[in-house]
């Protein structure tokens, strides 16, 4: 049996077309690759407050640069 791929991304929030272009290039390479035609690509948006980078909130470590 062939199961077809699911590709989560986690992400911070993006615009329709952003993800739109993003969900067709990852489909295409996954199709490329695995020379298969269906593929579920699931996008989980992340606010920047809900993101850690080095010990630090990204929205802080965001602050902190504009500041």
């Amino acid at each position: 049996m062939i199961t077809m791929p699911t590709i989560i991304i986690e992400g911070l929030k993006a615009d329709v077309e952003t993800k739109r272009e993003l969900v067709k290039k990852i489909t295409e390479v996954v199709r490329e690759v695995y020379k298969i035609h269906h593929v579920t690509v699931i996008i989980h948006e992340n606010e920047l407050e809900n993101v850690g980078v080095d010990g630090e909130l990204l929205s802080d470590a965001i602050a902190k640069r504009k500041g």
